[in-house]
Parts: C-alpha cells; structure tokens; sequence
C-alpha cells in the first residue's frame, strides 16, 4: 500500500446546484468571486500542498451521485459543496457513505444564521468536517482541513 504522506494527494472538488452563478448570485450572501475564481484559489494553494484538486459543477443531482461513486479508486477524498442537496439529498449523502472516502462539506454562507431550513445537513453526519460561514475561504480552509486529515491516516 502507498504511503500517501509522501505522495500528492487527490481531491474531487464538487461544486453544487447554482453554483455556477457565482459573482452574480446574491453577491451580500455568496460574495463576488466566481466559481472559476475559486477554483484557480483552490488549485493555487493544492499546489502549496502537494494535491491535486480536480473540480466539477453540476446542478443535476445524479451527475453528483455519479461522480462521487467515480471518484472510489480514483481520489484519497472529496471536498463537497452541494448547494441546497444539502439540506433535501439522501441521495448524496448515501453516495458518500458507500464510497466511503474522507469528505469535508463546505460552505460560502453560515448555514446556521440563515432559514431554518438551511440548519440541517444531511451530508454532515457522514463527513469528517464541515466549514461554514467564511466565504470563498471555506473552500481553502476545508481543503487544508481535508489534506491534513488525509494525512494522518
């Protein structure tokens, strides 16, 4: 078996639905960066870090669902942002169960200051970690949240 603390590590970075909207989606909640912005942030510093980030949006749930399954075999771990999935896929977070690997849910806004329905994830109960609440800075915490979890296995 590798000894992945001295490899790079592989990271699927899933963006949910709306996602893509980015920079023009309620900026007061979802700040002003664009989802290409965060993704050249996110690959910026995987490469202080030695992982290789690998993005992907979709606002189709099962093309989530299917990719999560893809990514056993291929990826040491998934850093997800799903959206509203969050709070209404089962679908999601049995995907992630199954597969298995270390995920860390992230998100832009503090889904806890926001509607009630909002407050409940169904991803959280099968992921590592969870970051809310900072912005586009979520991501880049989560991944290094990720990476180092990811290393001490």
């Amino acid at each position: 078996m590798q000894d992945l603390k001295l490899h790079p590590l592989s990271i699927l970075v899933l963006h949910g639905p709306n996602l893509n909207l980015l920079g023009q989606r309620e900026p007061g909640i979802y700040g002003s960066l664009t989802l290409a912005e965060i993704n050249r942030q996110l690959e910026a510093e995987s490469q202080k870090m030695a992982v290789k980030v690998f993005t992907m949006q979709s606002n189709h749930e099962g093309v989530l669902v299917d990719a999560i399954h893809d990514a056993l075999g291929q990826h040491q771990g998934i850093l997800i942002n799903a959206g509203a999935y969050t709070h209404t896929s089962v679908a999601l977070r049995d995907a992630i169960a199954a597969v298995n690997l270390p995920t860390v849910e992230v998100h832009l806004s503090n889904i806890y200051r926001r509607e009630e329905f909002r407050h409940h994830s169904y991803i959280a109960a099968v992921a590592v970690g969870q970051v809310s609440g900072f912005g586009a800075q979520s991501y880049i915490l989560g991944l290094q949240a990720l990476a180092y979890y990811l290393r001490q296995l």
